[in-house]
């Protein structure tokens, strides 16, 4: 029997085992946790861990876009953290950011497709790895940053009384579902954040469309026909066992207001107001207010889009002047306080 116990603590204790692998890009700190069947890859943006300072957990946006991409003789450019000032950044945290499930870390050119995202042919513009579209839902992206908080929390540098958790678009309802379940969070940031369902940005985009005279309203009628009965294939769970990346859709589908409004911890949300994603954040205050809650920043920043670029006239984005170094620097200012 005691043999038995042994063994049953031994595999409990492997079941997340981590380690450092080495540095990426002479800056970022890479580490590899083995948790179940799952290996877990995540960057800590710095080379020097003998700080004791508190983490800022990223969750970065949907699709599996690489960390890092690898340009030869241009060197390694880094992908999510590369809009925001992490030299400044780090002065105060560790910050952590996640590979996306069964993704390399770093990734070429001839192996991403034209939004970036890694696929196995570049000419079939969704090849998705078959593991990464198995792995694309709300819970277990909450389960695999949980693994990570939790082996964080076990290391020196790392002040585990203050563990801060931001996110944007979809990383905005995976920071959601940490903080929810996770006492470790205390704080969380919003950023593009979308709280009812990921079908819903689809709806409220066609009757924007019809508004602004892109479409006509009965097309709009047609195009919101053909999301409503995607949806219907979506709940349907056959379905979706037939098809593994409705998954996603499903788990990313359901309403997180109940679960934020719940949190005590405070909350910070940033979103602009060209984001039709994030339409619903104007709503928020009040289910705060039913709720008696007043933990909570909501900030609209005016003629912005969802990934905090100007938008022009034309109602097209202005990426020369993105605005996403600003948006972020003025929540680490508020997470500071």
């Amino acid at each position: 029997m005691k043999l038995f116990s042994l063994t049953i603590s031994i595999l409990v204790s492997l079941s997340s085992f981590g380690q450092l692998k080495g540095i990426i890009a002479d800056q970022y700190s890479h580490f590899e946790l083995v948790h179940k069947k799952d290996t877990i890859d995540f960057v800590v943006a710095d080379t020097s861990l003998s700080t004791v300072k508190p983490v800022l957990l990223f969750c970065q946006g949907s699709q599996p876009v690489p960390l890092f991409f690898d340009f030869g003789s241009r060197g390694i450019i880094p992908v999510t953290l590369n809009n925001f000032d992490v030299r400044e950044m780090k002065k105060k945290y560790h910050i952590v950011v996640i590979s996306m499930p069964k993704t390399p870390i770093i990734v070429s050119p001839d192996h991403l497709n034209r939004s970036y995202s890694y696929v196995q042919d570049t000419s079939i513009e969704h090849s998705y790895h078959p593991e990464y579209v198995k792995g694309d839902f709300l819970e277990n992206y909450v389960d695999r940053a949980n693994t990570v908080i939790k082996y964080l929390v076990k290391q020196k540098w790392v002040d585990k009384r203050n563990i801060v958790v931001a996110g944007q678009s979809q990383g905005s309802r995976v920071a959601v579902g940490i903080a929810h379940s996770n006492k470790r969070v205390t704080k969380l940031g919003l950023f593009g954040y979308n709280p009812k369902r990921r079908i819903d940005q689809i709806i409220w985009g066609y009757r924007k469309q019809a508004q602004n005279g892109e479409i006509t309203w009965e097309q709009a009628d047609s195009l919101q026909q053909e999301q409503y009965e995607f949806y219907q294939e979506v709940l349907n769970p056959d379905t979706v066992d037939a098809h593994p990346y409705l998954k996603s859709w499903k788990s990313f589908s359901t309403c997180s207001v109940s679960q934020l409004t719940e949190l005590e911890i405070p909350v910070y949300i940033a979103f602009g107001s060209e984001d039709v994603i994030a339409e619903y954040c104007d709503l928020l205050p009040l289910d705060f207010a039913e709720k008696n809650k007043t933990n909570y920043v909501l900030k609209r920043y005016p003629d912005l889009e969802h990934n905090f670029f100007p938008v022009n006239e034309e109602g097209r984005p202005d990426y020369s002047n993105g605005q996403w170094i600003n948006v972020m620097n003025s929540f680490i200012e508020w997470s500071l306080e």
